[in-house]
């Protein structure tokens, strides 16, 4: 195992994982020498410049909200205080991370008809509750598959999906968000699931074909409310993911080494652009 190497004790619909340089692997569960990137580590190859801004307007956000506690820690541990500013964009997403593990939690149990007494839920997660019901009297999917895993042998990849459910007589990919919007993001995830060969059952451990959709959708759930979300995630979408897929690669194995250390001279002494100009 290397050395940057985790395993997580992950069993991701039944298929085991692990986790490398901050990237989700699965593992084959008929050869564990095989391991293919998660949909999710791929999708994460885009690029995310608005993060930087996030994380700085939390952090500043913090300073200005909290004033008191951050001016006493500049007088008494300046890198206290640094610390507790550079982490106030990970306790504002690990907040929301909680609440959106917790609504998927039950969103699943729902889905598979377990009935929520709405007395032993925690007063954040009432109102998904109440809206997920809402959603499947309205809307009267019939779920094929829910929370199992997909894996491309074609395209190297694997993932864990929300639901697949036959809606109006049509195969949908449907994946629950409780994020603030839904992101063009998904589109790309939904896809890789969509074409991806096919699905590893839990229970048993199974290969079954990925049946033929007739689209995706987000079901989108805030405390606010609900809404069903169409997403292209046709064959043009998943050859944006398939060029990520790539750049996965470049990124985790096929960079190293295309730049020698230390700096070959070629057919003589190295010479810098400082060195000639002073010639």
């Amino acid at each position: 195992m290397e050395e940057d190497e985790q395993t997580d004790g992950g069993q991701m619909a039944g298929v085991s994982t692990i986790k490398r340089s901050g990237s989700r692997f699965y593992i084959d569960p008929d050869d564990g020498r095989i391991k293919v990137p998660g949909v999710t580590s791929v999708v994460g190859m885009l690029p995310k410049d608005f993060l930087t801004y996030w994380a700085a307007k939390e952090a500043a956000e913090a300073a200005v909200k909290n004033w008191d506690i951050v001016s006493e820690l500049c007088k008494r541990d300046p890198k206290g205080a640094v610390d507790y500013l550079k982490g106030a964009h990970r306790r504002t997403s690990g907040a929301a991370a909680d609440l959106g593990s917790g609504a998927h939690d039950l969103f699943e149990r729902m889905a598979r008809g377990e009935t929520i007494n709405a007395k032993h839920v925690h007063a954040d997660l009432k109102p998904f509750v109440r809206w997920f019901s809402e959603f499947l009297q309205e809307i009267q999917p019939r779920f094929l598959y829910l929370e199992e895993t997909v894996w491309s042998d074609t395209h190297k990849y694997a993932g864990s999906f929300d639901a697949i459910a036959e809606i109006d007589g049509e195969v949908v990919g449907i994946d629950w968000k409780t994020s603030k919007a839904v992101y063009e993001s998904v589109a790309l995830q939904l896809s890789a699931y969509r074409y991806a060969d096919r699905i590893i059952l839990a229970e048993t451990g199974e290969s079954v074909p990925m049946p033929k959709w007739s689209g995706g959708a987000v079901l989108h759930v805030r405390a606010e409310g609900w809404q069903l979300v169409k997403v292209a995630c046709g064959p043009d979408v998943f050859e944006h993911f398939k060029s990520l897929r790539h750049t996965f690669d470049w990124e985790a194995e096929a960079k190293k080494g295309v730049v020698g250390k230390p700096p070959v001279a070629f057919g003589g002494a190295l010479v810098t652009g400082t060195q000639r100009r002073a010639a």
